[in-house]
C-alpha cells in the first residue's frame, strides 16, 4: 500500500542518521577531554596563585626596605631573592636533566614561540647583566672593609642564575611539555615571579640612585668647592672608576633582561600540555631579506644618525652642573619632527592592510596573544607619563618655549604609540601568504610529467600561459602594497631602535628639566618616571620585534 511504501522510503533516511552522542566511546572521549581541560585550568590557577603570593611577599619586603630601612634592609631583600634564585636553579636543572628527557615529554614545539630576536635579546641582555654583576662584585671587593659579604654573594648567585636561565630559554623556549604538567607550571611561575621581583628591585634601586645623584648636584651647585667625604667612598684608582662607570652604564640592561625573560617564560607556561595540530605548523618559514626596500632604510638610517648626534650632544651637556636650555630645545625638537613621521607611516600601513584584504589568522597562538598584551601594556608607561606631563604643563606655563615643546612632544608621543600599536597588531593578525612562484614551480613540474602522457604540448602551453598571466596580474596589484608595507616597517624598526637607545643609555630629560618635579613633588614624580620609563624602553624594544615580523610577512 501507499502507507507501507512511504514508510519504507523514509526508513533509510531515519537509519542513516547516527546519534554518536549515545555511544559509550563518544561519551568516554568527551568526558576525558573535559577532565583534561579542567585539570589544565586547575593547574594554571594553582601555579598562578603561587606566583601571586611570591610576588606579594617580595613586594612587601622591597616596600618595607624603601619606607623603613631600619627594620628591613637591602641585605634582607637580597637574601630573599637569593633563596628564590636557588629554588629556580634547582627546578631549571631538574627540567633540563629530568623532565625534558622523559619519553614523550616534548612531542610538539611551538614554531611561533621563541623567535630568534627574542632569544637574541635574552643572550644580549643576559651578557650585559653578567657584566653588571661582575662590576658589582669588583666594586664591593674593593670596598670590602665597609660593605657586607652579602653584596658579593648576591651578584655571584645572580651570574649563575642568569647563565642557567639563558641556556634554558635558548634551547627550550618552544617546548610544549606533555609530562609533569603541574610541577612544570609551578616552576615556570616561580621563575616568572623571581624575575618580576628582580625587575621591581632594579627599578626602585634606580629611583634611589637617581634621586641621590640629583640631590648631590643641587648640593654641588650651592656649595661649590666643598670637599666632604664619607667613610665608604671609592678610592682614587682607575679600576674603581671603571667598576663605577660600568655599573651605571649597564644598569638599564638588567631591567630589560628581566622583562624579556618574563615574556618568554609566560609563553612556555601557556604551552604546557598544549597539543598542536598539523595546520598550526607553517609549511614555509618567512626569512628576513632586504630586497625591494630603499626609502625605508634610507630615512631610518638618517633618523638614527641624527638621533645619535642629538643624544651625544645631550649627554655631554647633561654631565655639567647646569644643562643649557638649548639642549632641551634640540632634544625635544628632534622628537617633534620624528614622531609625526612615524605616526603617518603607521596610519598609511594600517590603511594598506585594510585595502589588501588578507585573511585574518584566527588560529590559537599564545605568542601572538602575549605580543598584543605586551605592546598594549608597555605603551601605558609612555602614555601615562605623557598625560602627567600634559596636566602639569597646562596648569603652569604652557607658553614658555621649552614647556610648549614638551607639551607638543607629549601629545605626539601618545598619538604615535596608539597608531603604531594598531599597525603592528593588525599586521601580526594577517595570514602570511606564500608567494605563488614557489608553488607554481612544483605545480608546473607535476603538470608537465602528467601531460606527457595525457595532454598535448599545445594544451600544456596554454595552461602555463594562463597561470603566468594570473600570476602577473596578482603581482601587479599586490606588489606595490607589500613594497610600501616593507618600507614603512623597516623605517619604523630603525626609528624604534634609536628611540630605545636614547633613554636606555641615560638620556632622561624628564629628570633634568625640573618642571614636572616641581609640580608633583620630588618623590611622586620619581615614582611615576621610574615605573613609566622602563616600560617605555621595553615597549620600543618589543615594537622592533613586532615590526620585524610584519616586515617579513608583508
Amino acid at each position: 500500500c501507499h502507507h507501507c511504501k512511504s514508510r519504507s522510503a523514509s526508513a533509510p533516511t531515519d537509519t542513516s542518521k547516527i546519534h554518536y552522542e549515545k555511544f559509550w566511546l563518544y561519551r568516554h572521549c568527551s568526558s576525558v577531554q573535559q577532565r583534561d581541560r579542567h585539570a589544565q585550568k586547575a593547574g594554571q590557577l594553582f601555579s598562578g596563585l603561587l606566583a601571586m603570593n611570591v610576588v606579594f611577599l617580595g613586594s612587601a619586603f622591597i616596600s618595607s626596605m624603601i619606607f623603613n630601612q631600619v627594620a628591613i634592609t637591602l641585605a634582607d631583600v637580597w637574601i630573599l631573592l637569593s633563596i628564590l634564585k636557588v629554588l629556580c636553579l634547582f627546578w631549571i636543572i631538574y627540567y633540563l636533566l629530568g623532565t625534558s628527557r622523559q619519553p614523550h615529554a616534548v612531542l610538539y614545539r611551538d614554531s611561533h614561540a621563541g623567535a630568534i630576536w627574542i632569544r637574541g635579546s635574552v643572550l644580549l641582555f643576559g651578557t650585559c647583566s653578567i657584566l653588571l654583576n661582575v662590576f658589582q662584585i669588583g666594586y664591593s671587593t674593593i670596598l670590602i672593609h665597609c660593605k657586607s659579604r652579602v653584596e658579593i654573594v648576591f651578584p655571584s648567585i645572580g651570574i649563575l642564575f642568569i647563565c642557567t636561565q639563558a641556556y634554558f630559554l635558548w634551547h627550550h623556549s618552544k617546548d610544549c611539555i606533555q609530562v609533569q604538567h603541574n610541577f612544570t607550571r609551578c616552576g615556570l611561575m616561580l621563575t616568572i615571579a623571581t624575575n618580576l621581583l628582580l625587575w621591581l628591585l632594579a627599578v626602585t634601586n634606580d629611583t634611589l640612585h637617581v634621586e641621590i645623584e640629583s640631590q648631590l648636584r643641587e648640593v654641588e651647585r650651592r656649595f661649590a668647592g666643598s670637599n666632604e667625604t664619607t667613610l665608604c667612598t671609592c678610592p682614587n684608582t682607575t679600576i674603581c672608576k671603571v667598576f663605577q662607570k660600568g655599573y651605571i652604564l649597564l644598569y638599564p640592561f638588567n631591567t630589560e633582561y628581566c622583562l624579556v625573560c618574563c615574556s618568554v617564560l609566560y609563553v612556555m607556561w601557556k604551552n604546557v600540555g598544549r597539543r598542536i595540530s598539523h595546520h598550526h605548523i607553517p609549511h614555509t618559514k618567512p626569512k628576513f631579506k632586504l630586497q625591494g626596500v630603499v626609502f625605508g632604510p634610507l630615512l631610518g638610517t638618517t633618523a638614527v644618525i641624527i638621533g645619535a648626534c642629538v643624544f651625544m650632544m645631550y649627554q655631554i651637556q647633561a654631565t655639567s652642573l647646569a644643562p643649557s636650555r638649548q639642549v632641551f630645545v634640540i632634544y625635544y625638537s628632534y622628537y617633534i619632527v620624528l614622531l609625526p613621521l612615524m605616526s603617518v607611516g603607521a596610519v598609511i600601513g594600517t590603511i594598506i592592510h585594510a585595502l589588501e584584504k588578507k585573511e585574518l589568522d584566527t588560529l590559537k597562538n599564545p605568542t601572538r596573544s602575549l605580543d598584543v598584551v605586551l605592546l598594549m601594556g608597555a605603551a601605558l608607561g609612555q602614555i601615562g607619563m605623557s598625560y602627567f606631563s600634559i596636566v602639569a604643563l597646562v596648569a603652569t606655563d604652557p607658553r614658555d618655549l621649552v614647556n610648549s615643546l614638551i607639551l607638543s612632544y607629549s601629545i605626539l608621543l601618545i598619538f604615535q604609540n596608539i597608531t603604531q600599536n594598531v599597525f603592528v597588531i593588525d599586521g601580526l593578525h594577517r595570514r602570511h601568504v606564500t608567494p605563488p612562484g614557489k608553488e607554481e614551480d612544483t605545480k608546473e613540474q607535476n603538470r608537465e610529467a602528467y601531460s606527457q602522457r595525457r595532454v598535448s604540448v599545445l594544451e600544456l602551453g596554454q595552461e602555463i600561459r594562463k597561470a603566468s598571466l594570473s600570476y602577473i596580474y596578482t603581482y601587479s596589484h599586490l606588489s606595490w602594497k607589500r613594497r610600501v608595507l616593507r618600507e614603512i616597517s623597516f623605517f619604523l624598526v630603525l626609528c624604534n631602535i634609536i628611540l630605545w637607545v636614547m633613554p636606555t643609555f641615560g638620556a632622561h630629560p624628564v629628570f633634568e628639566n625640573g618642571m614636572e618635579r616641581s609640580f608633583y613633588g620630588y618623590s611622586t614624580w620619581f615614582v611615576i618616571v621610574n615605573f613609566g620609563l622602563p616600560l617605555g624602553v621595553f615597549y620600543r624594544m618589543h615594537s622592533v620585534g613586532g615590526l620585524l615580523e610584519v616586515y617579513v610577512t608583508a
